[in-house]
């Protein structure tokens, strides 16, 4: 399976799109009990990582975030549209690059800060970007199910 695969296909998971479909606004904002964070704030979140490792795939040196909160930005009901449409957007300038035959051996460069990232391909950072939006999409989907607002409109594997 390759990073393309991981970012969108419904093998490893069920899509991205798929998992965000239906959530109205004020169902984005709901703050489930005991949650650290509504579905608009973790999407918000996934954002802010995709876009950051995008940036470094295109050359640009932004530097990583220095503690994990700012990797947290603040996203409200009312932001819910835009967060969840830059979110795909990330997701199909990834895909984009993910099949670009020289991704598996073109370095990230300027190299990440971070050592254990040091020596990222771009397939590498792709795939990171996959595995971590296949975590957080995990956890919305566990939200939605508690709040009672799963299966998404084009239903759900029920196993």
């Amino acid at each position: 399976m390759d990073a393309s695969e991981l970012l969108i296909s419904p093998i490893a998971h069920m899509p991205p799109a798929r998992v965000l479909d239906g959530l109205s606004s004020a169902q984005s904002g709901v703050r489930v009990s005991d949650a650290s964070h509504s579905v608009v704030e973790i999407v918000a979140h996934m954002v802010f990582w995709q876009s950051w490792f995008l940036e470094r795939c295109a050359g640009l040196a932004t530097p990583p975030a220095v503690k994990a909160s700012l990797g947290w930005p603040s996203a409200t009901p009312d932001e819910w549209e835009t967060v969840r449409e830059a979110f795909l957007g990330g997701l199909k300038r990834a895909l984009k690059i993910a099949l670009e035959e020289s991704a598996s051996v073109r370095r990230v460069d300027p190299p990440i800060e971070f050592s254990p990232l040091a020596n990222y391909t771009i397939a590498d950072a792709i795939t990171h970007i996959a595995i971590h939006n296949s975590h957080h999409l995990g956890q919305i989907i566990t939200l939605r199910q508690i709040m009672g607002a799963w299966p998404p409109p084009e239903g759900s594997w029920t196993w």
